[in-house]
């Protein structure tokens, strides 16, 4: 108020009013009604940063016995009433408050000052650093500052001023360091030319005045704002900030959940009705409140958003004042209770809270009840990534999660070997399969010492260690600890447990992986009889057994009756689990590759063109097995001589692996591996012998010499020598291929066989 009134008494001066200088003078009414002669040239009078205490404040005569603010004018009226409409001026009244400004001028008059455009913000940059930074290194800062005004001249100011020997880029590589670091930084206080010199030119300091005063007028909305700036800042649900003034629920089961919710509602009364509309009133005035002052914003779909930088300061505004703990415990809490496992069925809510959980890897809680919520947090979060096939996340969750279990319950309590279960999950799904051995060794070893050797849960992770042998092509040490489970779970469980059942179709796939047909077919007609009876012919256990015995009859030429099966497979999918379930479209896919073996390329075409757009809208662009079904879709344009559809899309394929799984994944190294195919069968031998000698020496470092896909690896580089006239040289590596594969394989795997036909032929 007293800044107000000390600008209306130098604009008093300016024109030199008549009685300005009366100390019973009112000055505001002064300038007042001389704003209101039409006589005086046109003006524009510009009120800055106006706010509820500007419009409430108002000061009277000494004679009335009231203290007077500021300068001693007689005031006796609020701000408001000294602002005219005159037609031959204007004002311009700037608020962080629409609320304010409501109460100043029509809706219709409101100019709504959005966030500063990209282009804006680089404009800006570019006239405050002048020469000092790169383009691409300002834009990086630009969007990271959030195209914020004062926060872009803020951090300009700070590198203006330690330049030459300070630059754009370390402002950004400061920035990102911490939270710690990105405060201290936006807390800078240089001056700005042209700028109010007692305006602030921190952002966090401007944003904590505008809290201050929410938190003094409004402490609900101020508990709002404190809760949703540990969520990430885009969609924010109702759901989790509506009740924040008590924590609610926890991280039992869903179902528990359930049933709380269903008693609580079954106790309302009229009485309590009543008291939730008004507590649903008070929760809306309280957002109104917050977006009244730019706090938050609300999405298209009614969630909530708020900029990072405004959570930054809020939760160092927390720290300050030491309530940063109680505010994350209820944070953690509350989105524990509404993360579910990550199932296929909870993939909708996990999809929408998923980044709300990533944001809580930063936000670790120190009281021992909240850490225990937010390790539950970390594991199902990683779940449900390894479930959308993200191995980046899955790992980082997850060891996040296994470290403070290990701390909470000790190396050998049964969470802790559940979170390296999960580890060990997250490690198969990015193909590290020597660190995934590493963990489920110790993990086997801890529960025949603490559980028992023939305990299920012993048995289920010597079956995780048998599928890590597996996919290193370790297939006698796979099958033999597949039989040990099996005869235990027989005995212990008995012969028709779901869990026995289970054994002996992992123990076809081994047989299915060494070529070893006949036998793989026996074991999986059996566990499809037992499951039939046990379990149902419906069951989603019962058509993966179908499934896999269509699989095998494909891999024996034996099309009609593997097509038969996986229509069959198809069809009660489609209306038992639905037309999108993955394993729906997993079935689609088999059936693919089986027109595909028949050289039905259109209708193979047809179904890889199917399952990728729905894999696309369900799974994801990225997903594996999106990226698996285009991968065959290439192979179909290959066979029907689209070499150009067929190149695209396996480089689109190669990219995305690269990026997702790393350089030496194995499905990498297999994207790579069918480009080369695809040079070779257009005659580009140079291009496909690179990339087949990269293969070969990648898998041999990363998989082993002696690996199936090393293996093949050799046989396809032998067949590219053997092309272009290298035939020493392709007859070497053929013989080598066919020794070790006989060796690792056995002499009757098709692959053997026709490696061994092969150098046959060549050597005659």
């Amino acid at each position: 108020m007293a800044r107000f009134e000390q600008s209306y008494r130098d604009i008093a001066d300016q024109v030199k009013i008549f009685g300005r200088k009366d100390p019973k003078a009112n000055i505001l009414k002064l300038v007042h009604d001389w704003l209101r002669d039409g006589k005086h040239r046109p003006w524009l009078l510009v009120l800055d940063n106006v706010d509820e205490t500007h419009l409430s404040s108002e000061t009277r005569n000494a004679d009335q016995g009231v203290q007077r603010t500021g300068v001693d004018s007689g005031i006796s009226h609020p701000i408001s009433a000294y602002l005219l409409q005159s037609q031959n001026g204007s004002i311009l009244i700037t608020s962080r408050s629409k609320g304010i400004a409501l109460k100043l001028v029509e809706e219709k008059d409101i100019i709504a000052v959005e966030p500063m455009a990209q282009s804006y913000a680089l404009a800006l940059f570019e006239k405050k650093l002048g020469s000092l930074g790169d383009d691409k290194k300002i834009a990086e800062l630009a969007a990271a500052l959030e195209y914020m005004p004062l926060a872009i001249v803020q951090s300009a100011a700070y590198i203006c001023q330690r330049a030459p020997r300070y630059s754009v880029a370390q402002y950004l590589e400061d920035f990102r360091k911490s939270d710690r670091k990105k405060t201290s930084l936006l807390n800078y206080e240089g001056g700005q030319l042209r700028r109010d010199l007692e305006a602030k030119n921190s952002i966090i300091i401007t944003w904590q005045i505008s809290f201050e005063y929410i938190r003094r007028s409004w402490p609900s909305a101020a508990d709002l704002l404190s809760l949703m700036s540990f969520f990430d800042r885009q969609g924010i649900p109702e759901s989790l900030v509506r009740n924040r003034a008590q924590s609610k629920g926890g991280c039992g089961s869903q179902s528990q959940l359930d049933q709380n919710n269903e008693r609580e509602n079954g106790e309302e009364s009229g009485e309590n009705s009543i008291s939730d509309s008004s507590e649903d009133d008070g929760f809306e005035d309280d957002v109104q409140v917050l977006r009244n002052y730019s706090f938050i914003s609300i999405d298209t779909d009614q969630t909530f958003e708020m900029h990072a930088l405004v959570q930054l300061a809020m939760r160092k505004w927390l720290e300050a004042n030491e309530q940063l703990e109680p505010w994350k415990q209820q944070y953690i809490k509350s989105l524990c209770a509404a993360f579910p496992p990550g199932e296929h069925e909870n993939w909708t809510r996990c999809q929408a809270l998923f980044p709300h959980a990533k944001s809580a890897i930063a936000q670790r809680p120190k009281a021992e009840g909240s850490l225990s919520e937010w390790v539950l947090l970390m594991y199902n979060a990683a779940w449900y990534a390894c479930t959308k096939g993200n191995a980046l996340e899955a790992l980082q969750l997850s060891r996040t999660a296994l470290e403070v279990t290990k701390k909470i319950f000790g190396q050998e309590h049964e969470e802790t070997l559940r979170s390296m279960g999960m580890v060990g999950s997250a490690y198969h799904l990015g193909g590290r399969w020597k660190e995934a051995e590493e963990l489920e060794v110790p993990v086997i070893e801890i529960r025949k010492r603490v559980l028992g050797e023939e305990h299920p849960d012993t048995l289920t992770s010597i079956v995780n260690l048998a599928l890590t042998y597996s996919n290193q092509g370790r297939w006698k040490e796979a099958e033999e600890l597949e039989v040990q489970v099996i005869e235990t779970s027989k005995r212990v469980l008995g012969k028709e447990h779901p869990d026995t059942l289970t054994g002996i179709a992992n123990l076809a796939l081994i047989y299915w992986n060494q070529g070893r047909w006949k036998e793989a077919e026996e074991l999986e007609v059996q566990v499809i009889e037992t499951r039939k009876r046990v379990l149902g012919k419906e069951h989603p256990d019962t058509l993966t057994g179908i499934a896999n015995l269509a699989s095998t009859y494909s891999n024996q030429g034996r099309w009609k009756e593997a097509e038969e099966l996986e229509v069959q497979v198809i069809e009660i999918r489609k209306r038992v689990l639905g037309e999108e379930h993955p394993s729906t479209l997993n079935s689609i896919a088999n059936l693919a590759s089986t027109y595909w073996n028949q050289g039905r390329w259109k209708e193979a075409e047809e179904l890889d063109v199917q399952v990728i757009e729905i894999r696309k809208r369900v799974l994801g662009e990225e997903h594996p097995s999106t990226l698996t079904t285009i991968a065959n879709l290439a192979s179909t344009y290959r066979n029907q001589g689209r070499w150009k559809e067929a190149e695209e899309l396996g480089v689109q394929v190669m990219e995305i692996r690269k990026r997702v799984l790393g350089e030496e994944h194995p499905s990498t190294l297999n994207s790579i591996a069918n480009l080369a195919s695809i040079y070779r069968n257009q005659g580009r031998w140079k291009e496909a012998e690179e990339l087949d000698v990269q293969v070969l020496e990648t898998t041999k470092r990363v998989l082993g010499e002696e690996h199936p896909d090393t293996l093949t690896s050799m046989n396809n580089l032998a067949f590219t020598w053997k092309i272009q006239g290298q035939n020493t040289k392709a007859i070497t590596l053929m013989s080598e291929c066919t020794h070790l594969q006989t060796r690792v394989l056995g002499a009757n795997h098709p692959d053997t066989l026709d490696s061994y036909e092969a150098l046959t032929e060549w050597q005659t």
